[in-house]
């Protein structure tokens, strides 16, 4: 009975590496670039991967060392600057119309522009604020009849703070 598990959890194993060797060759997730050339871009990272429209996105990427561009559907044409490290980033602006949803980017270098290499983001709906109801409704006649009846009192109040004074004033001359 042992051995009847085992083997099949070996066999499940090893379809499963099977079964994703040809996708993980099929896809541009890192390496030397898209077409396993010098120069590509490689281990491009996106921070944040999801975002809301109008946000910034920042890319960074390595193997651009003469810089490069960032294209995608969700943000302008966007040019790599490259650092003191050889690492090369870009800040893109989603649009504020991108339609929320899954989108793809694409770079390339300056130094090998045959070579793409592609990654995936998440554009998120944009809500505004929720700053509340603030002074958009009048108060109610409960609100009004409060504030009618602190303001009689604070003049009430006042009043009677002065006549009594005006009288112990008096008295002292």
């Amino acid at each position: 009975m042992r051995a009847v598990r085992t083997l099949a959890v070996t066999a499940t194993a090893i379809a499963a590496v099977g079964l994703a060797a040809p996708l993980a060759a099929a896809t541009n997730n890192g390496g030397n670039g898209g077409t396993g050339g010098n120069g590509g871009p490689r281990e491009v990272t996106i921070s944040p991967a999801a975002v809301h429209q109008g946000s910034t996105l920042t890319i960074t990427v390595r193997g651009c060392t003469r810089g490069g561009t960032v294209t995608s559907n969700a943000f302008p044409q966007t040019n790599l600057s490259v650092n003191a490290n050889g690492i090369s980033t870009a800040i893109a602006r989603v649009f504020n119309h991108a339609t929320p949803g899954n989108y793809n980017l694409a770079v390339r270098c300056n130094d090998n522009p045959n070579d793409v290499a592609t990654r995936q983001f998440t554009v998120l709906e944009a809500r505004g604020a929720l700053g509340g109801i603030g002074g958009s409704l009048a108060p109610s006649s409960t609100e009004m009849a409060v504030g009618g009846s602190m303001v009689a009192a604070a003049a009430l109040g006042g009043g009677l703070f002065i006549l009594r004074r005006r009288r112990l004033s008096s008295e002292k001359v």
